[in-house]
Order: structure tokens, then C-alpha cells, then sequence
């Protein structure tokens, strides 16, 4: 099967730099896993953001991306997915990374980006994450143990609200989903 026969045209644009190999999940409704092999940086990321739109108005709206064949990520490429997650949530989608390489994951954190996305180790983990539906309630959430986006700290927050690191004392706000954010 190929990626147009997921998400048709999908391939009517090609990009060496960057290839995307889609895999539909049957098991859950709207779920897309792409693939990534290359690099994201400020001259494909249009390219990058215009084939995963395509497939969001495909009616996905559960993406994975297998990042394991990533590596290099540009601060424009991590705002890519910080725009498909901005399409996603209202459409009561999400999005999951998996595979993340070490030093693109030091991309992640050094801006502080690590906290706002569900990271996972494997596709069985991200399969689950949709299955049981991102619909969670508060209980569910908390309490809550993630590192600070600025010293990496672990802290515990045991409701949604705004409070101060222990270690640096940067103000943090955590919502009723579990989604860490400064200020």
C-alpha cells in the first residue's frame, strides 16, 4: 500500500531531504503513523507541514510520527509540530513522537518543547495512548510527575493551576490535560 492510497495526492510533492512513509492503524479510528527519515529544517519545513495537513484534512487526526530515521530537527521544524498540534486539539486529535534521537531530543528540550508533546518508546505505547481515548479527566491526570522545561527538575503537580520550580523558580502552568507550559 502506498501513501497515496492512505491520504490521496500525498505524493504529488517529493522532497530529498525529507521522506514520509505512511502506515494507517485500523485498530484506531483517524490513526496515522508517518514515518520520517531525513531532516527538518527551514527550507522543507513547508513541505514537511503541507503533507501533514493534507493528511489532517484526510480526516486524520490521531498522528504518530516515527521520528527514529530524523536527524536533524531546526527550531522551525519543532514549530511544525507545535502547528499540527494546534490543528489537531480543536478536531479532538493529538499527536505522539516516538524514537526520538538523542540529539533531537536535545532540540526538544533545549526549547523547552519536550513537555508539550507525548513522547513514547514504541508504536504498541502510542496505540494505547489513542485507544484509550485523550478524552481523560482531571483524575485521571493527576497527580502528575514531569520534569521542568528549563532545569529538568522532576516535579509533581497534584492539580491543574500555575506554581513556581523548586530548583529555578520559573513560573509553570499545567492544564486540566496534563499540558505543561511556562507562565
Amino acid at each position: 500500500m502506498n501513501n497515496n492510497d492512505i491520504v490521496p495526492g500525498f505524493d504529488e510533492e517529493k522532497d530529498e531531504s525529507l521522506k514520509i512513509r505512511l502506515q494507517k492503524i485500523d485498530s484506531v479510528d483517524g490513526c496515522l503513523v508517518l514515518y520520517l527519515t531525513g531532516y527538518i529544517d527551514t527550507y522543507n519545513s513547508n513541505f514537511f507541514q503541507k503533507r501533514v495537513a493534507r493528511a489532517i484534512e484526510g480526516g486524520f487526526t490521531k498522528l504518530v510520527f516515527n521520528c527514529g530515521g530524523l536527524n536533524y530537527v531546526s527550531s522551525t521544524g519543532i514549530g511544525s509540530f507545535t502547528a499540527f498540534l494546534k490543528q489537531l486539539k480543536p478536531r479532538g486529535g493529538d499527536l505522539v513522537l516516538l524514537e526520538i534521537q538523542p540529539k533531537v531530543y536535545e532540540v526538544f528540550q533545549l526549547l523547552g518543547f519536550s513537555q508539550f508533546f507525548n513522547i513514547k518508546d514504541t508504536l504498541d505505547e502510542a496505540v494505547e495512548f489513542f485507544s484509550k481515548g485523550s478524552a481523560t479527566t482531571e483524575s485521571d491526570v493527576f497527580p502528575k510527575i514531569f520534569k521542568c522545561p528549563i532545569c529538568s527538575k522532576k516535579l509533581k503537580a497534584t492539580k491543574s493551576g500555575r506554581f513556581r520550580c523548586s530548583e529555578c523558580k520559573t513560573i509553570l502552568a499545567i492544564d486540566n490535560t496534563g499540558q505543561v507550559f511556562l507562565g
